[in-house]
């Protein structure tokens, strides 16, 4: 069986048949074992990315988002949950498919559709800031929105051809004036920070005056807050958690690529910053298991393949560690696709988003978890911003470490960080 096959079938159900050998090198053939060969990895990725984006931009742009868009939440919460769960869905699906609006094909099936995606982000962005639109996102109106002003930051960031520079100039106004909005409100005392933080960017990105303390303490804390081996506690406090990867390294290389130059003390914290993050991208890569699945711990699991963005990120930065290729991240993160979005369930009958991992798991959602969170899953989409003769797309398809370890490949030992820097 080759992996395409796994792949139209159920990934999980076609996986649970193979052998790990079979995973790992395909069928033997008469000349011995093939190397795996995947389907069109990068036009599956943008079948997925329309399906999972549609119903949000086309009600947005046409400024039906509140009437259309659904709010399953935690029992009690909805109600509270539609005051941030529509900027929510704004800024988390921009945030992943803002290098793709950015970088991706120009020509084709795939130019058009995404030529078609620019034009709605940024009639999206226009309705979230017009406070005469039906769809006005009502920024510093709840604290929540501190998070998701800073998703939309990062968004404009990753695209600042597509997201900001073709806005028309009373947009990026009253964008501005919505970011100044989350000022007035106190956030938590952990990755939060990041976000204050990332706003403050997005400002100077702008052109707008922009606060220099917040991104200063953001980044002084985190400093104090690095434990080692790639992984930054959460706070003061360690979290067995996926947020060194939804928030706190795709943050501060960001903060570094945008201000970094500002200030020479942050100058001075890049280089440590980006050697952590191509650790942590390697540490997520052996996470994947052969079948896609991967470890169900910590909070705001729903996001499902979200928690993979700072591998993706360090995929789309060409930033990967030198033993792990490209072309194996991309068959790990289709892997990781496979599981958490085609299963029965993922999707309501319209399209929307629905809480789980793999299929509608509700229970999966803590009280903060409402629809418009779960497009925190776009950040897998990140890699799309690579062109696609990028050895991303185009090399060879390769086994990722799991399935090289389980197939009973040789493989070299790893080791912490810190430990190959003083070579233990």
């Amino acid at each position: 069986m080759k992996r395409r096959d796994v792949l139209k079938s159920g990934f999980a159900l076609g996986a649970a048949r193979m052998t790990f050998k079979e995973l790992a090198y395909g069928e033997a053939q008469a000349g011995g074992a093939t190397a795996v060969r995947l389907t069109d990895d990068r036009a599956s990725w943008v079948a997925m990315l329309d399906r999972i984006c549609k119903p949000l931009f086309e009600a947005l742009s046409e400024r039906r988002l509140k009437q259309v868009m659904p709010v399953e939440a935690y029992a009690g919460e909805q109600q509270h949950r539609r005051q941030t769960t529509y900027l929510e869905a704004l800024g988390r699906a921009l945030a992943g498919i803002a290098p793709w609006l950015e970088g991706g094909a120009v020509t084709g099936t795939e130019g058009q559709l995404r030529e078609r995606y620019c034009v709605l982000a940024r009639a999206a962005i226009t309705s979230a800031v017009d406070k005469e639109s039906p769809d006005y996102m009502d920024f510093g109106g709840d604290r929540q929105t501190i998070v998701d002003t800073a998703f939309l930051s990062l968004a404009i960031l990753r695209a600042p051809h597509q997201l900001r520079e073709k806005l028309p100039v009373e947009v990026r106004s009253r964008l501005a004036d919505a970011m100044r909005a989350t000022r007035a409100l106190l956030g938590n005392y952990n990755n939060w920070l990041l976000f204050a933080a990332i706003i403050e960017a997005g400002l100077f990105a702008l052109g707008e005056p922009w606060d220099r303390m917040r991104v200063d303490y953001a980044l002084r804390e985190h400093a104090n807050w690095y434990l080692g081996d790639g992984t930054y506690g959460d706070g003061p406090n360690f979290h067995q958690d996926y947020y060194n990867s939804f928030v706190i390294l795709p943050f501060l290389t960001m903060l570094m690529d945008t201000v970094g130059a500002q200030e020479a003390a942050w100058t001075e914290m890049a280089s440590a910053i980006r050697e952590r993050a191509a650790r942590s991208a390697a540490i997520q890569e052996r996470c994947i298991a052969p079948d896609g699945s991967y470890p169900i711990v910590g909070r705001s699991i729903a996001y499902r393949c979200g928690a993979f963005q700072q591998l993706a990120d360090a995929a789309l930065r060409h930033a990967l560690p030198s033993e792990i290729s490209p072309q194996q991240v991309r068959g790990a993160l289709t892997a990781v696709m496979q599981r958490t979005l085609t299963p029965a369930g993922t999707f309501d009958q319209n399209g929307w988003l629905q809480i789980g991992v793999a299929g509608h798991q509700p229970s999966a959602g803590e009280v903060y978890i409402s629809t418009g969170s779960l497009y925190l899953c776009t950040a897998i989409f990140l890699p799309l911003g690579l062109p696609a003769e990028d050895r991303f797309w185009s090399g060879a398809a390769a086994p990722w470490s799991s399935l090289k370890i389980w197939g009973g490949a040789d493989f070299n030992a790893d080791h912490a960080l810190e430990g190959r820097q003083r070579g233990d």
